[in-house]
C-alpha cells in the first residue's frame, strides 16, 4: 500500500534544522550538491534517516522525495532504521578476516546476542561487518562510529563493547576522541567538532603502509614492517621474514622446479 506523506518535524526542530541547512547549502554553487551533508544533518537529529528527514531534504533542496530516497538508500553510512549510540563495525575483508576479523565478528554476535545490522536492547551498540578501511597494517580492525580500534582480538573487542554499554571511557587507537553516532553525523554534515583537543588529534599510517612511499623516495625501509601484536618493536632485523604475520612460501622465483605460468608458447 502507498505510504501517506511523511509527517513534518515539530516547528522548533524544523526552524533549527533550516538554519543549519542554509549554512550547508551556502557552501555549494548548486544546491542539490548539498544533499549528502544534509542527510547527515537529519541523521544527527534522530540517529537515522527517517521519512521525515528525507521530506525535509527534498523540500529545502527543491527535489522530489524519490530523488532523495535514491541517494539515502545507496550509501550504507545512512541508516534507515533506529540504531545504537555506537556503531561497532568489524572489518571482514580478506586480510582482517584471516587475521581474526571473522572470529571477532562471530564472537561479538554471540556476546551481544545480535546479528549483523542489529542493535542491542539497551540501544547502545549496533553491530555490523564493514568493508576495508585501508588500515590493513593494523589488522584486524574494529571501528566505532568510524574511529579506529586497531590490532583487536576477540577478547579485546568484547571488553570494548562492554565498556561502551557501561558508559566507561573508551579511547580509539588513533584519531579523534570517541563521540556518539548522532554527534558524529553532525560533524560529517560539516559542522565543527568543538570538543577540546578533538581537531588536533590524529593518527598516521603505520610502518607497513609507508614502505612503498619510502622506496619511491629512495629511502631504505625499516627491516621489520610489523611486529607481533602486544610485543615491542625489535631493533634487530628478523632472521626469517619482514612481517611476523607472513608464513614462508615457495614462489616461482625461489622454486625453479615449479615456475608460475606457462613454460612454453601455445602450440609449441
Amino acid at each position: 500500500m502507498p505510504q501517506l506523506p511523511a509527517p513534518d518535524y515539530p516547528s522548533e526542530v524544523r526552524t533549527r534544522l533550516e538554519s543549519d541547512a542554509r549554512q550547508i547549502i551556502g557552501r555549494y554553487p548548486d544546491s542539490r550538491s548539498a544533499l549528502l551533508p544534509l542527510l547527515h544533518l537529519v541523521q544527527s537529529e534522530e540517529g537515522h534517516v527517517t521519512r521525515t528527514g528525507m521530506r525535509f531534504c527534498a523540500e529545502v533542496l527543491d527535489l522530489t522525495t524519490a530523488e532523495v530516497t535514491a541517494v539515502a538508500t545507496f550509501y550504507s553510512m545512512y541508516r534507515r532504521k533506529p540504531s545504537g549510540d555506537y556503531q561497532v563495525g568489524v572489518c571482514t575483508n580478506t586480510l582482517c578476516a584471516v587475521m581474526g576479523g571473522d572470529a571477532i565478528f562471530d564472537g561479538l554476535k554471540e556476546h551481544l546476542g545480535v546479528g549483523n545490522g542489529e542493535t542491542t536492547g539497551d540501544g547502545k551498540v549496533t553491530l555490523e561487518h564493514i568493508e576495508c578501511n585501508a588500515a590493513c597494517d593494523f589488522a584486524p580492525v574494529v571501528m566505532v562510529n568510524w574511529e579506529f580500534f586497531d590490532n583487536q582480538t576477540p577478547e579485546s573487542a568484547r571488553r570494548l563493547v562492554d565498556d561502551l554499554r557501561a558508559g566507561r571511557p573508551v579511547e580509539p587507537t588513533r584519531g579523534a576522541p570517541l563521540c556518539t553516532f548522532k554527534e558524529t553525523a553532525r560533524i560529517l554534515a560539516g559542522f565543527p567538532d568543538e570538543r577540546p583537543g578533538a581537531v588536533e588529534a590524529t593518527g598516521g599510517a603505520g610502518p607497513a603502509s609507508l614502505v612503498g612511499l619510502q622506496l619511491a623516495k629512495g629511502e631504505a625501509p625499516q627491516p621489520r614492517v610489523v611486529h607481533p601484536r602486544g610485543a615491542a618493536p625489535q631493533d634487530e632485523p628478523p632472521s626469517e621474514h619482514l612481517s611476523s604475520h607472513d608464513a614462508p612460501q615457495d614462489t616461482s622465483a625461489s622454486d625453479p622446479a615449479h615456475p608460475a605460468g606457462p613454460v612454453s608458447e601455445e602450440g609449441e
